[in-house]
């Protein structure tokens, strides 16, 4: 994972520390208390202008490396670690038209699988996907935040309740 704000935010503030010891050791207190003001006023613009992202919550990160796991196990088999599927065979999750565009069909392939045609990115692939009917509500939410934040995707979480909600559908998905 890429460097949090928060880390970013630290090594900026002990760069200003060592140009602060440095200005001291030449006696520049009016340039020392200049360079805390402007460190001072720059956490402070960050605080004001940060938003939350998916990547800073802890629900989010413990979804995500759990579905990591679980999609390591269950899926890259087929559709390869990278996401980018098996030639004409199995069909890439990495830049996937198919799954910018049907979330809850994704999240009911898992658990229920496909056979039959499916067309991704234009390319028609006819590989069965078997489901993992043994998979929790909390597993299939897991996988689905671990591949729609990966590679090419920044979805944010897929929270159990909305891949309850989905599952409980599933059928009704099918049969349109």
């Amino acid at each position: 994972m890429q460097k949090s704000e928060a880390d970013k935010l630290q090594a900026s503030s002990f760069k200003l520390q060592a140009v602060d010891r440095s200005v001291r050791g030449k006696n520049s207190s009016l340039a020392a208390c200049s360079l805390q003001l402007v460190a001072f006023c720059c956490m402070l613009l960050y605080a004001c202008n940060s938003k939350p992202s998916p990547e800073h919550s802890l629900k989010f990160e413990q979804y995500f490396i759990q579905g990591e796991q679980l999609y390591i196990r269950h899926c890259s088999n087929c559709h390869q670690k990278n996401g980018k599927g098996l030639g004409l065979i199995y069909p890439p999750l990495d830049t996937s038209d198919y799954m910018e565009n049907h979330l809850e069909e994704v999240v009911c392939l898992m658990r229920n699988g496909i056979s039959g045609e499916l067309v991704v990115n234009g390319k028609n692939f006819n590989q069965a996907m078997p489901g993992i009917q043994t998979l929790s509500d909390l597993e299939v939410a897991e996988i689905a935040t671990y591949i729609y934040n990966s590679w090419s995707h920044s979805q944010g979480i897929i929270d159990v309740k909305l891949a309850s909600q989905i599952l409980s559908s599933c059928d009704s998905l099918s049969s349109q």
